[in-house]
């Protein structure tokens, strides 16, 4: 039968084509997301926040996870088309190291969990009744998502919505979730 060897080289061809994404660096993917990017040695300042369950967290709490820390508002409607793309990703990828934090800028415990609620979002969402985590980050607009590797290094910023449900998105976090936790000579 000629066309079993056909068949498995066609199979070949397909699998390393849909499989992870080793061909395109991070880079490539940051640029195909319209994020920014930063130098290798940088690192995230720490936030620590209460959620809306009452639950601390912070930056140290996520050690050795991919983090994507989004800012954002009920009233801004850019965030509403992020928000279930963000759900997406973190049902998709927690079980493998995929941390999403939301961070609601200055908004009532009742209405983010209100929100919540509404929309089904299970990723912790903190509160920032003051603006300080917002201020750290140096958020200026919504929303606003930073996100950090495993290793602790800070990766790329968006300012404004992006297609977080897109392939290069799914791939972008694929990428990062592949990393090491450690990287040598990295803090």
């Amino acid at each position: 039968m000629r066309t079993a060897p056909i068949l498995v080289a066609w199979s070949l061809i397909v699998i390393a084509q849909c499989g992870p994404v080793a061909a395109e660096d991070v880079t490539g993917l940051l640029k195909r997301l319209d994020l920014k990017g930063y130098a290798s040695r940088t690192t995230p300042p720490h936030f620590s926040g209460r959620t809306v369950e009452a639950r601390e967290i912070s930056l140290a709490d996520l050690s050795g996870q991919v983090l994507l820390l989004n800012f954002w508002a009920s009233w801004c409607l850019e965030c509403h088309l992020e928000m279930p793309a963000l759900e997406g990703l973190h049902r998709d990828f927690a079980s493998r190291g995929l941390v999403v934090v939301g961070v609601n800028a200055r908004e009532a415990p009742g209405d983010v969990r209100r929100y919540a609620s509404e929309r089904g979002l299970t990723f912790a969402l903190v509160l920032d009744r003051d603006g300080k985590i917002n201020g750290l980050y140096g958020v200026v607009g919504l929303p606003a998502t930073f996100i950090v590797a495993r290793d602790g290094r800070a990766v790329a910023l968006a300012v404004g919505p992006r297609e977080w449900a897109s392939p290069p998105a799914r791939a972008l976090i694929e990428a990062l979730l592949a990393e090491p936790a450690r990287v040598p000579g990295l803090r």
